[in-house]
């Protein structure tokens, strides 16, 4: 299953191209994981208290969401949802397609601005909007459209990192949380947010490259429902270089992609050499 937001694939074309609609704002949004959170034992300050490993909590995570069974059981997804943009008074429809081992498809139909497209099919990352038209990524924005694509990268693979740990125990968006650093074998550094209570996965934050440079993303995924055998975030809050979008998904179906949705449009062929 899609590492849903390690997000970042999800809404970065749609993000960054409703930016250019929004006031632009002053500086960048920062995280709201600033506070140590408490601990039952109120002799100990928090940050002496023993921290679990990454691994640790990334399989509490696996196993909070269905397991590692469950996860890899499945091949593709297909979530419908909404997207808004408050500031901007944009809203609209989205559809967000995955599947293994590294495919994906999003499809953003915003009123007043028409369909944003954007694609990745295991060799190829693009993008098509009415306001800039077709475009090809390359360099490390490809980079990160694979990396962001791996169909199981909730299961955070050791391959795929140089080192993963914890950093420490706070507050991410009013939730006791540990923070986790993960470095990327293609370069860069996610921070991830996991509950401590729950297990459950709760905010990412990052840096990527989009079509107006890089942008600093931070989101927070909420209200987890069971759709088969697996528990997805149905809320996604997205900051992206300041300007905040909210994702809504209201269905989410298994294993019944075909694989041409992957298919490369005309305009973007015309764009591989």
């Amino acid at each position: 299953m899609r590492n849903w937001i390690s997000a970042f694939a999800i809404t970065l074309c749609a993000s960054s191209l409703l930016y250019a609609q929004a006031p632009a704002p002053a500086k960048p949004a920062q995280p709201t994981a600033q506070t140590p959170a408490s601990t039952k034992d109120r002799d100990i300050p928090a940050r002496d208290l023993p921290l679990p490993s990454a691994r640790t909590i990334i399989d509490k995570y696996v196993q909070a969401i269905g397991g590692r069974k469950a996860i890899l059981a499945h091949s593709s997804s297909h979530a419908s949802g909404t997207l808004s943009v408050a500031s901007a008074g944009i809203t609209g429809n989205i559809e967000i397609y995955n599947a293994k081992p590294a495919r994906s498809m999003v499809k953003t139909n915003i009123g007043g601005i028409g369909e944003i497209l954007e694609g990745f099919d295991g060799t190829h990352g693009w993008g098509i909007s009415p306001m800039t038209g077709p475009s090809l990524a390359e360099g490390t924005e490809l980079d990160q459209k694979r990396f962001d694509a791996d169909f199981y990268s909730d299961l955070h693979d050791d391959a795929r990192y140089t080192s993963m740990k914890t950093v420490e125990k706070t507050v991410f968006e009013g939730r006791p949380a540990y923070k986790l650093s993960l470095v990327k074998k293609i370069g860069g550094e996610d921070i991830e947010y996991f509950d401590a209570e729950t297990g459950l996965k709760i905010g990412t934050t990052g840096s990527r490259e989009g079509p107006m440079g890089p942008m600093n993303v931070t989101v927070s995924q909420t209200d987890y429902k069971k759709f088969g055998d697996v528990m997805v975030p149905t809320t996604i809050k997205q900051s992206v270089s300041g300007v905040s979008n909210v994702i809504t998904i209201t269905s989410m179906e298994w294993d019944n992609v075909p694989p041409s949705t992957f298919d490369i449009p005309e305009r973007i062929k015309a764009l591989i050499k």
